[in-house]
């Protein structure tokens, strides 16, 4: 393993937890259709999720409102409610002595993953947001693709962490070595054709350090 990726939604951090919460709270009443689930809207970059929810249901809530909503929401969540993997800025430290270099790929926007940075003070080789890419975004494999080209490495020789069906895909289908996991409430996602799926964040946390050969 040369290089190391995590996503930050659901991964680093325990975001997904609120952004159900408020998905069922909040939003998806405003939506205008009852046959939208939040698993539906999970995983994706939030302005695309915009449009591929108006192609397939008869939306009542306009695109601004959906974007502020999202907006205010991140704010929340990501400075007041998120809590951060247990040994995360540890286990990052250690595969980087180790020679890997580190990097978050995520569909959230650069501003909200700043607020995560900052807050919990997280230090990684490189930042790829799907926003700055100007390409497709998750399940598509463009932002992988890019993060491994921005740190100089082949993606057969990098690891990602995902969550979500589409960022397990976009990993995969980008040639990398996928484990799938969920800090947080658990659901009933199908991480199956992850390569590997951590059970918890001290199973993460052992694996990661066994790929990365991290001294014992």
């Amino acid at each position: 393993m040369d290089a190391l990726f995590f996503d930050m939604d659901g991964v680093l951090v325990d975001s997904e937890d609120f952004w159900i919460a408020s998905k069922e709270a909040e939003l998806l009443e405003q939506l205008g259709d009852g046959d939208i689930t939040v698993a539906e809207t999970t995983g994706m970059n939030y302005r695309e999720l915009y449009d591929y929810l108006d192609e397939n249901y008869d939306l009542t809530m306009d695109r601004e409102a959906f974007l502020d909503w999202y907006e205010r929401t991140a704010q929340r969540i990501y400075s007041e409610e998120v809590s951060m993997l247990p040994g995360a800025q540890d286990l990052i430290e250690e595969v980087q002595a180790a020679g890997v270099r580190v990097g978050l790929v995520s569909s959230s926007p650069h501003d909200w993953i700043d607020i995560v940075q900052e807050r919990f003070g997280l230090s990684v080789d490189a930042v790829i947001s799907a926003d700055a890419i100007d390409q497709p975004a998750k399940p598509e494999p463009h932002v992988y693709e890019s993060a491994a080209e921005r740190l100089g490495v082949e993606p057969a020789r990098c690891t990602a962490v995902e969550d979500s069906r589409p960022g397990i895909e976009a990993a995969s289908r980008a040639g990398m070595h996928v484990v799938g996991f969920r800090y947080g409430n658990d659901d009933d996602t199908d991480r199956s054709e992850a390569d590997y799926v951590a059970q918890s964040p001290e199973d993460l946390r052992e694996y990661l350090r066994s790929r990365a050969d991290v001294t014992q």
